[in-house]
């Protein structure tokens, strides 16, 4: 069952964001950058209130991602990337995103402590993840229920 609504519209758009934000991270990356985007899509709190679709998020400004102003982003989308999509839209969640609603490269440095004023909740490969607290965002912490 889906935790946002999606049409087929709304998959491929994801599916295109994760690849741009992550193909280089294999299946897990792009679906942690999905959760993020999912995250965004469910939250409702601090940058995200005026969010309520798939499309809002990906082009949210500001704050929304870098991807959107690169060509690549307007490729296709590719099937596997559509199921890495639908899981997330789904629901399936991972860590270190599996709250997050924040993600970026640092580079070779380590990943600060905190980012937009939310604590460090892991690092995958290239990408630090940052997640709000329960209290600030309790629909991030719901899982399937909300």
């Amino acid at each position: 069952m889906a935790v946002v609504k999606a049409t087929s519209a709304h998959r491929k758009l994801l599916a295109r964001l994760i690849r741009a934000e992550a193909e280089g991270e294999g299946k897990l990356g792009m679906l942690l950058v999905g959760n993020v985007g999912v995250n965004r899509v469910r939250a409702d709190c601090l940058d995200f209130k005026k969010i309520r679709t798939i499309q809002d998020m990906v082009f949210q400004r500001p704050g929304g991602f870098e991807a959107v102003t690169k060509g690549y982003f307007y490729q296709r989308a590719r099937q596997s990337e559509i199921r890495l999509a639908q899981r997330c839209i789904n629901g399936e969640r991972h860590h270190p995103a599996t709250n997050a609603l924040w993600f970026f490269d640092p580079g070779r440095r380590q990943c600060p402590p905190r980012w937009f004023q939310q604590r460090h909740a892991g690092r995958y490969k290239a990408h630090c993840f940052y997640s709000p607290s329960p209290s600030e965002c309790p629909r991030v912490y719901c899982g399937q229920k909300c």
